[in-house]
């Protein structure tokens, strides 16, 4: 499976010392949204210091106005809550989403462990209608364990 073949080149780009951390996750975000086709966008929110409230770090896609959300507010709010893998599979049934586009259908937020501390999380909308299952949840858990190794 595509998920699957990732987890390598993601562990290889993160690995990569030489780049700056920043560079590294832009890098993530843009190969899942390339090689997975149902990923529209893809994005790490971080908490903003001490304040109940996500930055949006780095991202690929299109720009979003939602740099700063704070927390219980929308999906990405609500994860950073909960601490829990949040899967929308139709984001017009959810009253707490805030619409980042007219044309996402679905998002997944994973949340970001860092020493058992939700530091942040990874965010992906998709202009499908309910196309993330288990494997995108195991898949973006590997891929925040990783990041969390080099933040």
């Amino acid at each position: 499976m595509a998920l699957e073949r990732l987890k390598q080149e993601v562990t290889e780009i993160l690995a990569n010392d030489k780049v700056q951390v920043e560079e590294r996750l832009s890098k993530v975000c843009e190969l899942l949204k390339a090689e997975v086709d149902y990923y529209t966008w893809v994005g790490f929110y971080f908490k903003n210091g001490d304040k109940n409230e996500l930055k949006l770090g780095p991202f690929a896609g299109e720009p979003t106005d939602h740099t700063i959300i704070p927390f219980g507010k929308g999906i990405c709010g609500q994860v950073a809550v909960s601490n829990q893998n949040f899967v929308v599979p139709d984001v017009s049934a959810q009253d707490n989403y805030i619409a980042c586009s007219i044309h996402v259908k679905a998002e997944i937020v994973v949340p970001l462990f860092k020493n058992g501390e939700n530091i942040g999380q990874i965010d992906i909308d998709s202009n499908v209608p309910d196309p993330f299952t288990e494997e995108d949840e195991r898949f973006l858990e590997f891929v925040n364990e990783k990041v969390a190794e080099i933040i």
